[in-house]
């Protein structure tokens, strides 16, 4: 995903230099602390051999890559759950060089209100769903009832530790906070300020076009990437290694299916598939000269079925469609983290960083799974996300993200699946059949 701007202009490949060394110097947390989520991670690195300097810090919580800063310095709070835990704060130079300091530490139990959607800030439509989760480090006995207040009104009220529910509001602008009461009369909330539109969005009438297939077209190129950047690369040395088979019969549900295979010597590294299938470059025989038809298009449905002999060992699956025109780039990105965490994630458009739904993903290995992403750009140049299925599971994410800027003027529709290598550099295979692409 973080290619897929630069994989529509490429022109120039960056062959890294030979291994450099740095010193990584943590001010937070201690080695060996026990300390409350979320956890501060702060701390500064300095190259010593190489001379372009430090390019980006990152940090690993038990061998997953969770948050990736650019520059000598980072400090971000993450969340994490109570126990034991390694964390790594981790270094990559320009010189194609690492280095890491490792922080063992045990986290507490921690008191607070933690709100999966709506985002804060967020447009939405009504009903507006909620998901919260509370906990106390105060209480022997727990959290007692969550609750919601709409502009100071408590309007909604649940037993327990977990909230979910669907607010039916007017358009407008609503302070909202989540609160929760523990047994012991204490209370923690977290606020959440919303705007809620008049019925910006709909789902994607029965009328709309469909390309079958996809799998099978012409037209798909591959590209590696590398952390902590994920720049794409044509060509990516010996650090990831990718190949496509099309016209696979077994497994197959249609007798052309494509297999897409991934292998590296570099932890984390991706492998990025793209297919232009509306306006610059179609694969679809649907160009667009007179820019009009790509920028009329409003409503997607990306629809497939994938198989894995081991998805376990795939760190990430992306879907993705994508939609430029006028300067303007609408990245409707969806992934399925597995061994990342088994949570889908959407891509916010603006800042360009993934945001978890809160919604659980358990794909099958050694099974056809089936995905259904439905999502939309708005009459008002919004970019919404409404649903996401996995093997008959629907999840309303009702998200809204804005404009981004495009990519050298590009005027096309691609759809796009990403395979991201775990830690343990495992290569794998994913076979993709009976995409399809709804669109209107």
């Amino acid at each position: 995903m973080r290619g897929i701007l630069s994989a529509l202009c490429l022109g120039v490949v960056v062959v890294l230099a030979a291994s450099a060394f740095a010193t990584v110097t943590a001010t937070s947390p201690a080695s060996g602390a026990t300390v409350a989520s979320p956890v501060t991670f702060a701390g500064t690195a300095t190259a010593t051999t190489c001379a372009s300097g430090v390019a980006s810090m990152g940090v690993y919580i038990d061998d997953v890559l969770t948050h990736v800063s650019i520059g000598t310095s980072m400090s971000v709070s993450l969340p994490i759950s109570a126990g034991k835990h390694k964390t790594v704060i981790e270094e990559w130079d320009y010189c194609g060089g690492a280095s890491f300091t490792i922080l063992p530490i045990t986290v507490t139990a921690a008191t607070g209100v933690w709100v999966s959607f709506p985002a804060n800030n967020s447009a939405v439509t009504s009903p507006v769903s909620y998901k919260a989760t509370a906990s106390t480090s105060t209480c022997g006995t727990g959290v007692s009832t969550m609750g919601i207040y709409v502009n100071n009104q408590l309007t909604f009220v649940s037993n327990g530790a977990t909230l979910n529910t669907q607010l039916s509001l007017n358009p407008g602008t609503y302070n909202t906070v989540v609160e929760e009461w523990d047994h012991c009369g204490g209370a923690s909330y977290t606020p959440v300020k919303i705007s809620v539109t008049a019925g910006a969005a709909t789902a994607p009438a029965s009328g709309g076009k469909v390309l079958s297939n996809i799998q099978a077209s012409k037209g798909w190129k591959g590209y590696g990437e590398y952390p902590p950047l994920y720049d794409v690369c044509t060509a990516c040395g010996s650090g990831v290694s990718y190949s496509m088979s099309q016209g696979v019969t077994s497994p197959s549900m249609t007798g052309k299916a494509t297999k897409f295979n991934i292998s590296l010597t570099t932890p984390y590294a991706d492998v990025l598939w793209t297919n232009p299938l509306i306006g610059d470059l179609t694969t679809q025989g649907l160009p667009d000269p007179n820019k009009t038809l790509v920028k009329s298009i409003h409503n997607f449905v990306y629809d497939a079925y994938f198989y894995g002999a081991n998805l376990e060992v795939s760190q990430v699956l992306e879907f993705d469609i994508s939609q430029y025109f006028g300067g303007m780039s609408f990245i409707l990105g969806t992934q399925c983290r597995i061994a990342g965490g088994h949570g889908w994630d959407v891509w916010d458009n603006v800042n360009s960083h993934w945001v978890s739904t809160g919604v659980a993903c358990h794909p099958v290995s050694g099974a056809w799974n089936h995905v259904r992403i439905v999502g939309q750009r708005t009459s008002a140049n919004q970019l919404f996300y409404q649903t996401i299925e996995l093997n008959g599971s629907v999840a309303t994410i009702n998200r809204y993200y804005g404009v981004h800027s495009a990519p050298s003027g590009w005027n096309g529709i691609t759809v796009n699946f990403q395979e991201d290598g775990n830690a343990a550099k495992t290569p794998y295979s994913v076979v993709l059949d009976n995409f399809s692409l709804t669109y209107q």
